[in-house]
């Protein structure tokens, strides 16, 4: 069961360690990354921030869509991070259980603009945005779990 999908492109450090997985229950982290699961130093640097007690999983996009639809996976309390909005529209597309995205963290790139103090969206991600809107996922941002939700579509 998926008790939070979040994008935040540091994927795990110490708000999700700390705050998120235990606020959520949460026993599995798995990360959806396509370049990330090929990335040997990578799993092992961010293996060293998983919280204790909590497994990671790092998968790319189609195993973990593969994973979380799996009638298997529904007895584990899953924390989802994903680094884009772009691959956050596709997990969704692929897992018909999110109904939900949490936005963390999104740092300042070229052509982007803070909408929070977070969270940085260029015109390409404000685009998937309405299209997620659209079909009814809820957008919402929360750097941890003690934060007031704020809705995405409010904000662009």
């Amino acid at each position: 069961m998926i008790k939070l999908t979040r994008i935040d492109d540091r994927l795990v450090h110490g708000q999700v360690a700390l705050t998120w997985t235990p606020a959520l229950g949460a026993d599995c982290l798995l990360i959806a990354n396509d370049k990330v699961a090929k990335d040997e130093f990578m799993k092992m640097t961010l293996g060293l921030a998983k919280p204790a007690g909590a497994k990671l999983l790092i998968k790319s996009l189609t195993d973990a869509a593969t994973f979380l639809n799996d009638e298997r996976s529904r007895n584990m309390k899953v924390l989802l991070l994903i680094n884009s909005v772009k691959d956050a529209c596709e997990m969704a597309g692929l897992v018909p259980e999110i109904n939900s995205i949490n936005f963390g963290g999104l740092r300042l790139k070229d052509d982007a603009k803070l909408i929070s103090k977070a969270v940085a969206l260029d015109e390409n991600d404000v685009k998937i945005i309405r299209d997620l809107l659209q079909k009814g996922i809820e957008l919402e941002i929360r750097q941890v779990p003690t934060d007031s939700k704020q809705l995405v579509e409010g904000l662009i």
